[in-house]
């Protein structure tokens, strides 16, 4: 006697139905967050600071400033001032550019953006420095943040003197050549900036305020003249109607 098969229940069809559906489902839909991440999950971080390019396994080169006071500054200075030691000749220590920000006692948020402008400019993270003392007259308490300042050593500092004299001093407005009496009688010179804008680095439609700062050059001479001829030899286009300004020395003829 034949058997009869029993259908398969409705509710067993529907479960591998449903079943079947939401196994489909599972896949991500194209475009979704889901297929997204997931081609992400397999995609490999690219380090490209260790890409292959031309310069690869060469030594830095040195800036051309400084190159430049080697090979020609160094010993113009030596034969204009008697030097026989070469540790005698001045050459330049340190550049300090700093910032008062005085509004930033009441608007905290100025210093920020003008430590911004500063590492742009600069290269260097700058340092925010705090007030020494109260003063009840100007609503400043000892340890408020009121400026920034940023030290340059070595080749950030050559580079920055060389961008600075070749290509931001000519971009002041009527300018008309830096005073020379800005020397401090130890051989340092304090140069002010009225506007930051005379750098390249500094977008113009990002500024929100014009603000100035001051520029210092700290030499190893001892005598202003001495520091003075430095920075003339150096590009620094000093104004030539003020006291005292040394001739400027002619650069000795290139080898033909």
């Amino acid at each position: 006697m034949a058997t009869k098969t029993k259908a398969p229940a409705k509710g067993g069809a529907k479960g591998g139905a449903k079943g079947g559906g939401k196994a489909g489902a599972g896949a991500p839909k194209p475009g979704s967050k889901a297929s997204k991440k997931a081609a992400g999950a397999g995609r490999a971080a690219v380090d490209f600071t260790k890409r292959e390019h031309a310069g690869e396994g060469l030594p830095v080169p040195p800036p051309r400033l400084k190159v430049h006071y080697e090979n020609v500054v160094r010993g113009v200075l030596a034969e204009k001032f008697g030097l026989k030691n070469i540790h005698e000749i001045p050459t330049l220590t340190k550049i300090v550019v700093n910032c008062g920000v005085g509004e930033a006692v009441k608007q905290p948020k100025l210093l920020d953006v003008v430590v911004e402008e500063l590492a742009l400019i600069t290269g260097q993270k700058p340092v925010r420095r705090k007030a020494k003392k109260s003063i009840a007259n100007f609503g400043l308490r000892e340890g408020q943040e009121i400026g920034a300042s940023v030290t340059l050593r070595g080749a950030r500092m050559w580079e920055f003197l060389d961008r600075f004299v070749t290509v931001s001093v000519p971009r002041i407005r009527d300018f008309r050549g830096l005073g020379t009496r800005a020397f401090d009688g130890r051989g340092n010179f304090t140069l002010g900036i009225k506007e930051q804008m005379i750098f390249p680095e500094i977008n113009y439609d990002m500024v929100e305020q014009m603000h100035g700062f001051d520029i210092t050059f700290v030499t190893t001479a001892a005598k202003d003249d001495m520091a003075l001829a430095l920075l003339h030899q150096l590009g620094m286009p000093f104004r030539g109607d003020d006291k005292p300004v040394t001739p400027k020395v002619a650069q000795p003829a290139a080898a033909a």
